[in-house]
């Protein structure tokens, strides 16, 4: 057997080797290693000192958010439509987002934007029909305003609140807060003709992982 062919040999041996390697020794893991889905700001964002009451009647602030990932939606107990399908979809993949690997709990944190309607009493019975785990807040608008534009989301109430079934636009994404009380980033609703603008909660299973990993 002449060296050139020797070399083949060695050659194909060791490209066998490596690809079962790859499989079986140290299999590659998409969702933990790719994010898809998830829109992050070109900085993470410094939650600003705030002060809001939990749907248990307590005090919620900027230090509540450390140490545990938070998917943070804005909407309102009298939404018609996006936030109680939202809410219910986050409900449908929370057992499997509390199994993934983490030293940090994750949390659903919602945010009334309707505090004239959205008493703390309301807001309990609201969050608890989803989930007892997740977490309502309200507050003033005054804080409610600046919070929102920090986690970089809006909402308007643009009828008279005097009406008994006004309604409040609201940004629809899911934002991401870290563990640091950081605001990295956001799933945005998809926007399909016929059909509401909700975020996907496959994608946000989906991306998790890696988020979690690159952290």
């Amino acid at each position: 057997m002449n060296q050139r062919v020797v070399v083949g040999v060695v050659a194909v041996i060791a490209l066998i080797l490596g690809v079962i390697g790859a499989l079986y020794i140290a299999p590659p893991d998409l969702d933990k290693t790719e994010v898809r889905y998830f829109q992050a700001y070109p900085e993470a964002r410094n939650i600003a000192p705030f002060v809001l009451t939990n749907h248990h009647g307590e005090t919620f602030s900027e230090t509540s958010l450390k140490d545990q990932w938070s998917l943070i939606f804005l909407g309102y107990t009298f939404c018609p439509d996006i936030c109680p399908t939202t809410m219910a979809e986050l409900n449908r993949i929370y057992p499997q987002l509390q199994q993934l690997p983490t030293e940090n709990p994750i949390k659903v944190v919602f945010v009334s934007v309707d505090p004239k309607r959205d008493t703390v009493p309301r807001l309990a019975d609201y969050v608890g029909y989803f989930n007892q785990s997740f977490i309502g807040l309200t507050g003033e608008h005054k804080d409610l305003f600046p919070f929102a534009r920090n986690l970089g989301m809006m909402y308007a109430i643009a009828e008279s609140t005097d009406k008994p079934d006004y309604l409040v636009d609201h940004s629809a994404s899911i934002v991401l807060v870290n563990p640091k009380a950081q605001a990295v980033g956001r799933f945005k609703p998809k926007r399909e003709p016929g059909k509401l603008s909700v975020s996907d909660a496959e994608q946000i299973l989906a991306d998790m992982p890696a988020i979690i990993a690159a952290q």
